[in-house]
């Protein structure tokens, strides 16, 4: 793929970009730079190679959740601008 001034022009205005003339020059190298590696890389033959989601074959290293303080409904409201007794009060996001 080619990259000219139109197409950068056009990527800059779907990510709401505004660049300057030379910005614009410099980007079409950076761009082109960008798929030509792409390019490189669809080269390799990676016909038996397995897709790699984690770094490791470690499975739930995570550490246990421990209770540190705990907190009454009414100490987790006091500071909240809107609540009832129970719930904090939000706006309304979406409509139905």
């Amino acid at each position: 793929m080619i990259i000219d001034k139109e197409t950068v022009e056009k990527v800059a205005n779907l990510a709401r970009l505004e660049l300057a003339p030379d910005e614009k020059e410099a980007m079409i190298k950076d761009m082109s730079k960008i798929l030509d590696f792409m390019a490189k890389l669809n080269e390799m033959d990676t016909a038996g190679v397995e897709p790699l989601v984690y770094m490791t074959g470690e499975v739930n290293v995570l550490r246990e959740d421990v209770v540190n303080q705990q907190i009454t409904t009414a100490e987790a409201l006091q500071n909240a601008p809107k609540h009832t007794d129970e719930y904090f009060l939000v706006a309304k996001v979406i409509e139905k």
